[in-house]
């Protein structure tokens, strides 16, 4: 199971990612997590959102440049070793992670991976003590 993640290029100036924001706000499209990675000229925000279709197609109306993929995002126990053990797995399975990003709330970790094989992380996620979470868990 995967979920769509958008992908957000923006320019590196003040105000640019209030601007997605307001457009989601607008649109009534939560954000459930967020991450943005810079470089000199502009920054990628990448987004998990309750309605991806529509955040997309908002967003590049208001001509920003947008892109979709599939991520794994998964959830586990908030304890020391926990996300130790997932990487573990996948690295067995000779999956490379490109990135990812996580957030946690009391007891529960969420994690975002995007792995260069979906199938084959899924496949070592089976032995993990986590959940592995669809879109409808971020709707």
């Amino acid at each position: 199971m995967t979920i769509r993640q958008l992908s957000v290029f923006i320019e590196n100036k003040l105000g640019r990612i209030n601007e997605v924001t307001k457009i989601l706000a607008a649109n009534n499209i939560n954000m459930t997590a967020f991450s943005l990675a810079e470089s000199a000229d502009f920054g990628v925000l990448r987004l998990i959102v309750s309605d991806v279709n529509k955040a997309a197609e908002v967003l590049k109306e208001a001509r920003f440049g947008v892109s979709l993929a599939e991520v794994v995002a998964l959830s586990l126990p908030n304890t020391p070793g926990a996300l130790s053990k997932v990487m573990e797995s996948i690295a067995e399975k000779g999956v490379f992670i490109e990135y990812m990003y996580a957030f946690s709330q009391g007891d529960v970790a969420n994690v975002v991976i995007r792995p260069t094989d979906i199938s084959k992380c899924l496949e070592a996620l089976k032995t993990c003590d986590c959940q592995v979470l669809t879109e409808s868990s971020f709707a």
